[in-house]
């Protein structure tokens, strides 16, 4: 019997047809004979590639999307954004069955079964699916925004960022619900909307059982209400906050930035819902409506203070010691601080006076500081506190919503029915503590005690 050494015998090489293009293409690959883009010196081992790349310099954009007019400089790239307008999703997850779009979305996703993280920022140990990832979030160890806005020249750490901030100067709201016809921005806004047709809340809190729409939102609510946890932190004054979006608008303040411009006067904003409020004064639109009596107002905030007059007499707030019942739980906690504990905990470092919330020490700091932070969009006036604008508001609007439940007759803040109720109850809780008259108003019994003091 014959033995046969494996090791002489000859691997049989598969006979590979002798073409001009395929030596060209050799040429090209092993002694860097490419086809070079004459803009950015770019190369590549086919013609055909190079014409391809050559639209992204020439800013053409021949593929037009039939639903809105979009336009892509691939034929690839219309296909997948038709996906939007179509909601189709060919690329199955075989493990889950959750669909995608893309199939480079789906590649990322059964990473997610396989927990496969594989690159890691040096600097705090993040781990990221992919590297596009990685580099994009190390920009926020380096600060660095590479994508600049064309239009404002604001910067962002990623494309995805930039793409979402373009819509605010284009107005162009390409995702639309396909059962009120609204139009959003953002896809994300969108998906949020959708919402209010199905009612569905599958996020319930184990703490109080209230449900969300969103997982996102069961974080931001148990920080909110159960557990008052503030981690986002401003790096310039230290001030924290339990949003992320909320540490974003605050920091507007430090940079002085108003990027939200009105077309009609000029008028720049921080915030974009400040501008919408702000062009309804150009309109005399008043699109937030009490569903009681039908008044219209300009801010969701006056109309929430406003039904407060035809809900006064509900406090489903109680005092667990005395029985005081209120209709705002601040208004408990309070009462609860001033009456029983006689506890302030927080003190103005500057003068000393203690306050028993710390909004209130923020109100006070502004005594110190002279911030008036809360400007009147009709006038320029500027106010310490929003309830100081929105009173001031009102003599604008003329809108007097505190109703005398006897008389009828109207007035602007609460404390003003309150005086004016005491003519017809005939209330006088402020007593001469030298002769005993009482009076209505503490000006009133100020004004009396001269007589005793001052008798000449």
């Amino acid at each position: 019997m014959s033995v046969t050494n494996k090791s002489n015998k000859k691997k049989v090489q598969p006979e590979v047809k002798q073409t001009r293009s395929n030596r060209q293409k050799h040429l090209r690959v092993n002694y860097n004979e490419a086809f070079a883009c004459e803009i950015c010196e770019k190369k590549f081992t086919r013609k055909r590639q190079l014409q391809l790349h050559g639209r992204v310099h020439a800013t053409e954009k021949p593929f037009a999307c039939d639903f809105c007019g979009k336009r892509f400089l691939f034929k690839c790239l219309l296909q997948e954004h038709q996906r939007v307008h179509t909601k189709e999703k060919p690329f199955d997850c075989d493990i889950c069955c959750k669909s995608f779009a893309r199939k480079f979305s789906l590649k990322i996703h059964q990473r997610a079964h396989a927990n496969g993280k594989p690159f890691v920022c040096e600097t705090c140990g993040k781990c990221f699916s992919q590297r596009i990832l990685l580099e994009s979030h190390k920009r926020v160890h380096t600060g660095e925004k590479p994508f600049l806005c064309n239009i404002c020249g604001k910067g962002f750490s990623s494309r995805a960022g930039l793409r979402a901030h373009k819509p605010i100067h284009t107005n162009e709201k390409p995702f639309v619900c396909d059962i009120c016809g609204k139009g959003f921005a953002w896809r994300n806004s969108l998906q949020i909307h959708q919402q209010v047709h199905t009612d569905e809340k599958p996020f319930v809190c184990d703490i109080c059982g209230k449900g969300f729409a969103w997982t996102s939102s069961l974080p931001i609510h148990k920080r909110l209400v159960h557990t008052n946890e503030k981690p986002f932190v401003c790096e310039t004054c230290g001030k924290h906050f339990s949003q992320k979006c909320r540490l974003r608008s605050h920091q507007m303040i430090h940079q002085n930035e108003k990027p939200f411009v009105c077309d009609i006067c000029g008028k720049d904003f921080r915030y974009s819902n400040r501008l919408r409020e702000h062009q309804w004064v150009h309109t005399d639109e008043k699109p937030f409506v009490c569903d009681i009596c039908g008044r219209g107002f300009l801010q969701k905030s006056i109309l929430k203070q406003h039904q407060s007059v035809h809900t006064i007499n509900e406090k489903p707030f109680l005092c667990d010691i005395c029985g005081a019942v209120f209709s705002r739980k601040g208004g408990l906690q309070i009462h609860q601080s001033a009456v029983h504990t006689h506890e302030k905990p927080f003190v103005c470092e500057i003068c000393g006076k203690c306050f028993l919330q710390s909004g209130h020490l923020k109100r006070h700091h502004r005594v110190h500081t002279k911030e008036k932070p809360y400007v009147c969009d009709i006038c320029d006036k500027g106010f310490s506190t929003s309830g100081g604008r929105i009173k001031h508001q009102r003599i604008h609007t003329n809108e007097k919503p505190y109703v005398c439940d006897t008389c009828g007759k109207g007035f602007s803040t609460s404390g003003s029915l309150r005086l004016h109720q005491r003519i017809h109850t005939n209330e006088k809780p402020f007593d001469c503590n030298i002769c005993g008259k009482a009076f209505s108003r503490k000006i009133l019994l100020r004004n009396h005690q001269r007589v005793h003091t001052n008798p000449d």
